[in-house]
Formats: C-alpha cells, structure tokens, sequence
C-alpha cells in the first residue's frame, strides 16, 4: 500500500517539475544570420560603402546639421567638423575647450545630439567625461553653441551632472537622441559599480529622459513625483553598459544596444517604469562586480523586461544602432542598424510587429572589412554613416544601397 502510494506521490512530482520547466520563462533565441533579409534571395540588398573623412582618433558619434553638414566627437577630446556627408568632404577643427574631459580607457567625449531648433539657437548636447584637477569626478551632458562659421562652440552649460565615473573609465556608456516630441533620451554605463544599475537614486546603468533645456526629468516619467530629482530623470533601469540608442520610424519605440559581459550582448525595447535586470552585486550582497549573472535575471526579477535580441554565448559589442527608413533600402527599410566593436561589423535586425528581432543578416561589405566599428546615424541624405574606432586613422563612412 505505501509503495503504491510512494509511486502515486512520484509521478505527481515529475508532473509537476514537467509543468514548471515547460512554463518557465527562458530568453530569446538570436535569430539565425543569414546573407539575405526573410524575403529571400530576389529581395537581397547589396551595399556600396565610400570613405567620407578618414584621419580621425576614435570618432565616438555623428551629429548631422540642418544644412548637411556633421559635427564628429572624437573620444579624446577633440571636435570635428565635415563640410557634408560626401566622399571627400572637407573636415576642420572645432575650436573648443574641453580640457576638462578626463579621456582614460572607455571614457572621454562621446555621444553628441543636435537640438531641435539648432538653425536659431545654435546649440547641440555632448556626452563627456568630467575631470576636476587631474581627478575623474562624472559623465555629464554638457550643452554647446556653435559659432555662425562654425569655427569654434562655446559652452553653454551643464545640462545633467553626476552620472557615475569608473577611474578607468570603464562602463562610462553615454549615448543621447532627440525623440519627436523634444524630449533627450540617454543611454548610460553604470561604471562597472556592482549596486548602480538597480538603483534608482544613480544614473548609471540607466535610460534618462529629460528636458533639453533644464535637464530635469520630464512630468511624464515614471518617478515623476520621487523627491530624489535623479530618480525623476530615469525611465528604465538594471543595464549594463548601453551603446546605442534609436527610436524606430512609425512607432516610435526606442530601442537601445547594450554590451553584455562575455555572453548576451542585448538590443532592448525599452517600456517606461521596467527593470532590464542586470545586477552584479547579486541584491546588494555582493561589494565586487559579479559579471556571472545573467544580464537578464529572471530568476532574481521575475518581471524583468526581456531582450528584444540577444548574441547569445558569445559578444560582438554592439554600439551605435539607428533604423534604415526609405523605399532605397528595400526589403530593409525599416531594420534596426547596429555596429559591432569586437565583431567588425554590421548587423541588420528585421523587428517584428511585436518589438522583438525575427531576423538577422552580416552584410559582408562591413563584415570584418574596416575593423571596429562605433557609431551609426542616418543622415539627411538618407544614407547610414558609420564611423570606425581602430585608434589609427580612423574614418567615417557612408552606406547606401547598391544601384
């Protein structure tokens, strides 16, 4: 009688566990790359890539001026400026003082955002590491105004201060877009600091929303009401070390590329108020920085929003991502654009109806061809521009369909 209940009491067990492992959440698989996009071979897309400026050190991002004209960060701070988006473009010095910038490692002058009413105000918005006599202090925003011949940009002011620094400068993440509606998205690191990502009083590891002119976190975020006015700026939080930042044409969805440890570097579709999980002191038990957990910790955030796409076990370091738009990009018009360091290339994401990536193609024109590769921008023209980050002689590049 006891075995047979012994046996009843097993098999229900196992049902169970069969239960629970068939529902248990489990990530994304990375879509299958592939040379062509889902169309098939009649809808392949070739691309012609021309060098528009070279001679750069490490050109960090692009900001495309009303007129067609760029403004090049480069990470060790330094300004540029090309006369187009052209093969050949001519490219000056910006005269600038950014002798605070503590350029060490991964930090230095970083992403750039042109404001909306640039052609009145002038004004544009760098990402920079700050240094106060020789000692690393923060990331910030700092907001620019450029001269009527563009010969030189006078600082206006700090725009966000106090996003944490590592010394080394690991982590220092930074990467800023105007959304439709005026508002300055911004991707941060969260310093290689094992409690930042999962605090909401930091604004590292983190997407902030804020007001282009005060900096302040806008009325409608999701801390709106929190006394600590670092907490009012976030949107999101429980990321790594974000790279990239884009808002998809159409939807206006905001997608962000985020670099993984040694596995799952991560394309997310950011919802306001989520947590993306990331936590590498482990619920604050932990003082090192545990890069074993998941970036992604279902387990210990059961709510955690998933990865839109992920590498899965291995890294590309993925960095600047924009969305293709326009008929000239055919069957990917309309794909998420991401660069990749370490992989040398770039990748074009198909995003499905839902927000998640169904299909993945290597153009072999930018695989492993110019090396590293750090930013991407659609510019006026319509054409991708890319820049690499070799740290000698560096180019920006400009991407358009064959024909």
């Amino acid at each position: 009688m006891m075995g047979a209940m012994a046996r009843r009491m097993t098999v229900l067990l196992l049902t169970v566990a069969t239960f629970v492992a068939a529902c248990a959440p489990t990530p994304p698989e990375p879509p299958p790359t592939t040379s062509v996009p889902p169309g098939g071979q009649e809808a392949a897309v070739g691309f012609e890539v021309s060098e528009v400026a070279g001679g750069l050190d490490h050109p960090w991002d692009i900001g495309f001026l009303p007129d067609g004209r760029a403004l090049v960060t480069e990470r060790s701070g330094r300004l540029r400026l090309l006369s187009s988006g052209q093969p050949g473009a001519e490219m000056r010095t910006v005269r600038s003082d950014f002798s605070d910038v503590y350029a060490v490692g991964e930090g230095g002058l970083m992403g750039i955002a042109i404001h909306p009413d640039f052609e009145r105000s002038r004004e544009f918005t760098t990402c920079q590491t700050h240094q106060v006599d020789g000692e690393p202090k923060d990331v910030r925003l700092v907001t620019w105004r450029l001269a009527e011949d563009g010969s030189s940009a006078q600082r206006v002011k700090p725009l966000v201060t106090g996003l944490p620094l590592n010394e080394s400068g690991r982590h220092s993440g930074c990467r800023p877009v105007v959304t439709k509606d005026g508002a300055l998205l911004v991707g941060t690191g969260d310093a290689a600091d094992p409690d930042v990502a999962q605090d909401k009083t930091s604004l590292g590891g983190k997407v902030l929303r804020v007001d282009l002119e005060t900096g302040k976190g806008l009325d409608n975020n999701p801390w709106a009401g929190s006394g600590n006015a670092n907490t009012r700026r976030i949107v999101t939080y429980g990321h790594r070390n974000i790279q990239g930042i884009a808002v998809q044409p159409g939807t206006d969805r905001i997608y962000t590329a985020e670099h993984g440890p040694d596995v799952d570097d991560e394309v997310n579709m950011i919802e306001f108020g989520r947590n993306y999980g990331w936590d590498p002191s482990q619920g604050g038990t932990l003082d090192s920085y545990d890069e074993s957990v998941p970036m992604t910790d279902r387990d210990r955030f059961p709510h955690a929003m998933r990865a839109a796409w992920t590498s899965g076990d291995m890294t590309e370091a993925i960095s600047g991502a924009t969305f293709l738009s326009g008929e000239q990009w055919g069957a990917f018009d309309g794909a998420l654009a991401v660069v990749a360091l370490k992989g040398s290339k770039l990748i074009l994401l198909t995003i499905g109806s839902e927000g998640n990536a169904i299909g993945r193609t290597d153009p072999p024109e930018l695989d492993g061809e110019y090396g590293r590769l750090r930013a991407a921008r659609i510019g006026p023209d319509g054409a991708l521009y890319i820049t690499t980050d070799n740290g000698e002689d560096d180019k920006v590049l400009r991407v358009t369909p064959e024909g």
